[in-house]
């Protein structure tokens, strides 16, 4: 069962005096990548299952999660809160096995990426039927007089959410950062931190200087270093062998270390390939600047490093070659993340898109508004 996410709770419309008894739900929102014998197929899920097996609850919240707005669950809520008795994994396993029937041919390889995971509380009253606190509707047949809610373990809500000053640790001056930033900056000393257990953490960035003159906005991009076995690639050398790149090979490039590349922001599954192959091809390899961007505007970093690794596997399998010998060396190959930067590069803000012309890579600027609700 794990231990770290948020709560929330759906809005009710009970009528006064009633008791309410939260029942609850997991809820996966994410991208699943699977790995066939022809490519990679992808799809973006938001789905939710009951946290405590009962016939009395309805299966799923359905869209509610998408469409009303949540609350976190705090101890000023009053009701039962029903204690959570199946474990995320059986339920994330049942999601999969029900996903992989409709795939053509054998998984190779799957990764979940920008997955988030919570626990949502939706609103209930018993009387003779157990009753959707939201549109005070039954959702279960008549009740016996052996029915009895304390079969389901719980208690009042005791959750308390924790908050961080966001104050720069090395100089005091107020961080800036969107309200889904995992990344602030501090625009004083040019540093970038995180959030963890500790507090507010450090964090290894970097940018490619842009150009003086045009507009431009920096795309935040986890630079991963990493160990591969059951395959050579440690270098650029390496690099443009694996993936047969149309070019050749120079004295040196077998001393210049391969990085896996991967966005740090959210948009769609098949951008998201296309980037993290783009940028893993590109290599860039221009000197960077060891600080945030000065005085400029910044996408924000809300997809971790810990989901940038999860896409290592699928990233190589996109670009090795040849393609028929991907499914059988793919499940041979282990690859674990060594070290990582955050690097800021800059995209010239163009009328639909946002490009980087070195690199020839372009990002619609309406999918990155919209990313927020993947």
């Amino acid at each position: 069962m794990p231990s770290r996410y948020f709560r929330y709770r759906l809005p009710d419309k009970a009528p006064q005096g009633e008791e309410l008894v939260y029942f609850p739900y997991w809820r996966f929102k994410g991208m699943i990548f699977s790995y066939l014998s022809t490519g990679i197929q992808h799809r973006f899920l938001d789905t939710s299952r009951q946290a405590v097996t009962s016939p009395f609850f309805p299966i799923s919240v359905g869209l509610r999660s998408q469409a009303m707005k949540l609350r976190f669950v705090s101890p000023d809520a009053k009701g039962w809160f029903i204690k959570p008795a199946t474990p995320f994994k059986q339920v994330m396993d049942a999601f999969l096995e029900r996903i992989n029937r409709d795939l053509p041919g054998p998984v190779y390889h799957q990764a979940h990426i920008g997955e988030s995971l919570s626990l949502i509380y939706a609103p209930f009253y018993v009387g003779k039927t157990v009753m959707d606190a939201v549109l005070n509707q039954p959702v279960s047949q008549q009740l016996d007089e052996s029915f009895d809610l304390n079969q389901f373990p719980g208690g009042p809500a005791d959750w308390k959410i924790g908050f961080l000053p966001t104050l720069c640790p090395n100089c005091g001056w107020d961080m800036e950062g969107s309200r889904d930033a995992l990344a602030l900056h501090c625009k004083n000393c040019e540093s970038a931190w995180q959030a963890s257990k500790e507090g507010m953490t450090l964090l290894n960035v970097a940018h490619l200087p842009g150009q003086k003159n045009g507009a431009a906005v920096y795309l935040p991009f986890w630079r991963i270093r990493s160990d591969v076995s059951g395959l050579d690639l440690g270098s650029y050398a390496d690099l443009v062998k694996v993936a047969n790149l149309p070019k050749v090979a120079q004295p040196g490039w077998d001393r210049v270390p391969f990085y896996f590349w991967g966005p740090a922001f959210k948009v769609r599954p098949r951008s998201f390939l296309r980037l993290t192959q783009q940028m893993t091809l590109s290599q860039p390899r221009d000197k960077l600047v060891a600080r945030v961007p000065k005085d400029a505007m910044m996408h924000p970093v809300n997809l971790p490093v810990s989901e940038s690794a999860e896409s290592l596997k699928l990233n190589l399998a996109g670009f090795m070659r040849p393609k028929s010998a991907v499914p059988d060396s793919i499940s041979k190959i282990h690859i674990r993340a060594r070290r990582y930067l955050l690097v800021y590069i800059p995209f010239e803000v163009r009328h639909h898109d946002l490009v980087q012309p070195q690199f020839k890579i372009a990002v619609n600027r309406n999918q990155l508004a919209l990313a927020g609700n993947l």
